[in-house]
This record gives structure tokens, sequence and C-alpha cells, in this order.
């Protein structure tokens, strides 16, 4: 009996395969790729988009009493100067106005944001000395992009027949926005359109002539007020320190009133002798806004215009929108009952974290679709076995690739996403090749004198080299988008970073469990002998 020739692997398919053929820890690793995707498809932040790591600052000069002319001669371009000194700036923006000189700085995309604040700051302090003479100390105010952009914006507004004010609306939105700023991950709140309850002092400016005063004095007279207070100093006899109260020296629009602005001739002379004082609202705040609701439950209130206050909110770079915009609208459930009690209604106008769900889960379903597509393909062109074998390595491709992506502290967006399904038609060809080539294996002649562990690895290892090549080479078409610099280069960075591990993965999941599972699976067909064949026709 003639003995058949044993295999010799020659690729690290073949090593690969019959590594784990019989290994008991191969339905483990299994198991764990599957839960670790899981796990890290819910536990990643999502996002609509990917963020942007945009660093920039302005640096304010102020000089009083210069013009514009003089701003920039002296102030705005030995500034520009200096900081083209910096490495990493790519624009820098000068303005010069009266008193005040701005110079605006951007950095190149990627760049460190608090290296680069650092550097600005820096670099200012090191030319002082050659600031010119009544230059106020500068201004060095960052550009936090990371959370200058809102996730969630909430208008609220007063119901019909409601008895609150804007005063009392504005109390209420800000004990609201004091709970949200609590919440884990939410970076800032801002308002916007909110009236604050102040004293308006109108100034008369005939009377301010003749008593040969200036606006100056009058914006000294009542910043006194609020910032004179009382020294405490010393201890007494007994070492005890006195601590006493001084009640509030504004009360009323009396009170008000009754600031000494100047003396003239001997005599004081008050405020309210050359300006009315009246209790009111922040008339100087221009940032009002107006909500019109279309229709209650009843059908009323149609097309009616209403005061409304709205409150932004942002979240902390790399942490999850939805889980941040779930906290804020539970904080708001929470202050429904009290809303209702004095008529205040409010209104998610924006919420980034449920559009980001939504994106992920839509391009998922579609992941999931594609995925079910490519399996009743092969259940044609295969059969229903293969068809299994193929449909569980994209799962577990995709868990490898997600898990290291949330290592990475990389965000589930639509970017990502997007790599992802892309990179799906690409996934499944080393599977495809391996199940397919078992499977010429499995139906070729002389099968029977094989045993079918041999017969999984030859064929795995046979077209080891050539998957090895191509997959290598559609890598390498991937790379040089890793090096596009600008917005573009770091929007779509996660394309490059992903679809390269996706088709790595790819490689490893189809030379371990393609072999696996088919051994599991399949079997080899039975063949009718010549010989039998032969006697039947001779009989």
């Amino acid at each position: 009996m003639e003995n058949k020739k044993e295999y010799h692997i020659v690729n690290i398919a073949g090593k690969l395969a019959k590594g784990f053929l019989y290994n008991p820890l191969t339905i483990v690793l299994g198991a764990f790729l599957l839960i670790m995707g899981y796990l890290a498809l819910n536990i990643m932040p999502r996002e609509e988009d990917p963020q942007i790591a945009i660093s920039g600052g302005a640096v304010i000069v102020a000089m009083p009493g210069a013009t514009p002319k003089e701003i920039e001669n002296i102030i705005v371009k030995p500034l520009e100067r200096k900081l083209r000194e910096v490495k990493g700036i790519e624009h820098i923006y000068g303005m010069a106005m009266d008193n005040v000189g701005i110079v605006n700085v951007m950095y190149y995309i990627g760049e460190n944001r608090e290296d680069s604040n650092l550097k600005l700051y820096d670099k200012v302090m090191q030319n002082m000395d050659s600031m010119p003479k009544g230059v106020m100390q500068p201004l060095i105010k960052p550009f936090d992009i990371d959370i200058d952009i809102p996730i969630m914006s909430v208008a609220f507004y007063p119901k019909a027949n409601a008895s609150v004010d804007d005063v009392r609306l504005f109390e209420l939105v800000r004990k609201v926005q004091q709970k949200i700023n609590a919440v884990d991950a939410v970076a800032k709140t801002t308002l916007k359109g909110a009236r604050k309850a102040q004293y308006n002092i109108e100034v008369d400016m005939g009377r301010l002539s003749a008593y040969h005063l200036s606006l100056g004095q009058i914006m000294q007279a009542v910043q006194s007020v609020a910032v004179d207070v009382p020294d405490v100093k010393g201890k007494t006899k007994d070492n005890q320190l006195v601590i006493f109260g001084v009640k509030n020296a504004i009360e009323s629009v009396e009170d008000v009133g009754e600031v000494i602005v100047a003396q003239y001739m001997g005599s004081p002379i008050y405020l309210r002798d050359v300006a009315k004082v009246k209790k009111g609202l922040d008339i100087q705040n221009f940032q009002t806004a107006k909500i019109v609701l279309r229709e209650d439950s009843n059908g009323s209130d149609m097309g009616e215009q209403r005061s409304q206050i709205t409150m932004t909110v942002a979240k902390l770079a790399g942490t999850n929108a939805v889980f941040v915009a779930e906290d804020v609208v539970d904080i708001l459930k929470s202050y429904e009952n009290e809303f209702d009690k004095i008529g205040v209604g409010y209104l998610i106008t924006r919420n980034y974290g449920e559009r980001a769900n939504e994106a992920v889960n839509e391009l998922m379903s579609h992941l999931v679709i594609t995925i079910i597509i490519i399996a009743l393909m092969l259940v044609f062109a295969l059969g229903w076995k293969e068809s299994l074998i193929v449909t569980f390595t994209v799962p577990a491709i995709l868990a490898v690739t997600l898990f290291t992506a949330w290592m990475t502290g990389q965000t589930m967006n639509r970017i990502t996403l997007f790599a992802l399904l892309l990179s799906l038609g690409l996934l499944v060809d080393a599977a495809i090749i391996v199940i397919e080539n078992i499977h010429r294996h499995l139906h070729s002649h002389g099968v029977e004198d094989k045993e079918m562990d041999a017969l999984l690895i030859e064929a795995t290892d046979e077209i080891g080299a050539p998957t090895n090549v191509a997959t290598l080479a559609i890598i390498l078409t991937m790379v040089p988008m890793a090096f596009v610099g600008g917005m573009m280069g770091s929007f779509m960075k996660p394309i490059p970073y992903n679809v390269p591990v996706a088709l790595v993965a790819s490689l490893f999941v189809a030379y371990i469990f393609t072999p696996y599972l088919s051994l599991k699976l399949l079997k080899k067909p039975k063949h009718h002998s010549d010989v039998g064949q032969h006697n039947e026709g001779t009989k």
C-alpha cells in the first residue's frame, strides 16, 4: 500500500490553524472576543462626529487713551512678530481698536492644547520688558474648543397665564443650572437671554455738566458701594478676634439715590441729584430671545411668542455624549413638578447625545443587514454550514476592531462606523477564501484517504501567502490617509486607524476559527467506489 506524503506547513496560516484546531482555549478565545466587542460597543463614548483638536488663543493688551493707529504700531505689530517665533502657530490675526489691541493665534490642527497655551503664555511674558509705557498687564485667553461647543440646549419659558416674571424665571433656571453643573462629565453651562434684577441709573447729562461731573465719577461712586467694606484688624486684649456684621448698604431705590458722588461748594452731591434710579431688569442685556409656540393640548397659543432663557450644556472631551444628555434630561424631569406649580415650561431644542445615539444605532443596524446579506449569498454559493462559519467571523473581527479602538481612546462616531462599513466587504474575504478552499478539498479526488484535520490545515495553509499579500496591499492603500493634514485629516483619521486593524484581525480570525468551526460542522462527503459501480454495471 502506497504511503501518503505528509503535508509540510510553510505559512503562518497553517501554523495558526494547526495550533488552534484542537486547542480547548479556542472556543474560550472566541467567546472572549465577542464579549469584549459587546462591552466596547456599549461602553465606548458615543458622539455624532469625531472631536478635532483645535487650539489657539487671544492676547488682549489694553493701553488707555491710545488711538487705533498707535495700538497697531506699538502693540499689535510687535506682538505679531514675537508670536511668529512660537513653533506650531499656523495663523495670527491682529486687531487694533481704541484703547486696546487683540492678537488671535491659531495652532496647527492636532497640536496639544495645553502645551500650545503654555508656549503662548511664555512668549508673552518673556517680552513684557519691551512693552511701551502705559500698557496694562496683558490678558491671555485660550480657546477651549473641547468645551465651547454645547451638546444640549434647553429653552425655559413661562406658560400661558403664568404669574412668573423674568426675575423669578431666572432664579429658577439658575437653580437648575447649578444642579446640572454637578453632573459627571459636564464641562460647563451657560445662560442666554437671562434677565436679572438690578437698579438702573439713568444719568441726566444736563445736571451732570451743571455740577461739573463726569460719568467716570458716577461709576466710581456706585462701584465703591459694592467693594468698600470695613477691614478687620488686630485682636482684643483677650486675644479674641472681633467679628461683626455690616448691613447691606443697598436695599432700595432710596439707598442707591443716597450715594454721594462728589462735593460741590462744600455740599455733598447725591446720585439722586444727577440721575433717576429705578428698580427693574438689566436693560443693557441685548441677548434676549423669544420662543414661538405652535399649539398646546387645547389647540390654543398658536403662534404666540414668549420670552425664554436658553441654557446650553457642554461636555468634557472624550466622554459619552449619550450618557451626559440622559443625566441632564433626568434632572430636568425631576424639576417638572416645581415647574408646573409656578407655570414654567421647557423645551429641549438640541440634543447632541440623542442624535449621536441614533446615528450609531442606525449604522449598526445597517451593519447587521449587510452581514445577513453576505450570509444569504454564501448559502447559495457554498452551503448553509459554510455560510454560518463565515458569518461568525464578521462579528468576531468587528469585536476586535471596536475593542482596539476603545483601548486607544477613540470614540464611537459616524466616521468610526463608516470605517467599519468600508472594511466590511474586505473583512469576509479571508474567511471566504479559506472556507472555499476547504470546500474544494472536501470535494476533491482522493479525499477519503486524508484525515479531516490534515485536510483543514493543508487547505488553510495553501491560501495563506496570497491572502496575506492581498490584505497587505489593501492596508497600504489606507496608510497614506493617515498623513493627510488639516481639518480633513483629523476628521477622517478613524479610517486609516481602524481599517488596517480590522483587516489584520480578519486574517487571524479566518486562520484560527474557520478551520476550527469547519472541523465541528463540516464532514467529508461519502463517495461510491469505482469498483462497486463497475460490479453493479456487469451484473
